[in-house]
């Protein structure tokens, strides 16, 4: 993503929720998501001076992420999507639509199909004692947009029969030649 690595704090901050699936078998959140990753630029009111070269911009991942290579790198992507825009002074922090402008940053950076397969994933799971199910949702995009997203992605690259959508999961690979055939009926050529 061509993100100075200088300019970058990573750290990796402990998932309190995995530790209580572990001491408590029985136990499940009925709360809203928390956050996978974080993204932290320092202020002036923090005593950051400006035009300071030190490493001030920190992204943060939940440790069981490092279980979880495609959330991993994401998330990851995501993050440093916030470095670029927002770090970058690209969007301002209050913008509304930046995290989903950060989303759409990782398609057109490449990084796409990590952030698009995680949007939205269903695991099935067993063990001695239990059995079930879970779906796990990452990002602020849906899938349909993502596959609209990665759909335009191969537009724009001139890639009528991508290789790389052979990765897609199921769900987005059908988002993404609807999409595809849509615009290739609506879209002229040079004209977007």
């Amino acid at each position: 993503m061509r993100v100075d690595r200088s300019r970058i704090d990573l750290e990796i901050f402990p998932d309190e929720t995995e530790e209580l699936h572990e001491i408590l078998p029985s136990w499940h959140t009925t709360h809203g998501k928390s956050a996978a990753g974080l993204y932290v630029h320092p202020t002036k009111e923090a005593g950051v001076e400006e035009g300071n070269n030190k490493s001030c911009m920190v992204v943060a991942l939940k440790s069981t992420l490092l279980k979880d290579p495609l959330s991993l790198v994401a998330t990851a992507a995501h993050e440093l999507g916030h470095v670029i825009l927002l770090g970058g002074g690209l969007m301002e922090g209050d913008t509304p639509d930046h995290e989903p402008m950060t989303d759409l940053l990782t398609v057109y950076l490449g990084f796409g199909i990590f952030t698009a397969n995680s949007a939205a994933r269903f695991q099935q799971y067993q063990d001695e004692r239990r059995a079930g199910w879970s779906m796990q949702r990452l990002g602020y995009l849906p899938e349909e947009v993502y596959g609209y997203a990665l759909a335009r992605f191969a537009a724009e690259r001139e890639e009528d029969r991508a290789e790389w959508t052979k990765y897609l999961s199921t769900n987005v690979r059908v988002y993404f030649k609807r999409s595809q055939a849509w615009l290739k009926k609506n879209v002229q050529p040079g004209k977007h």
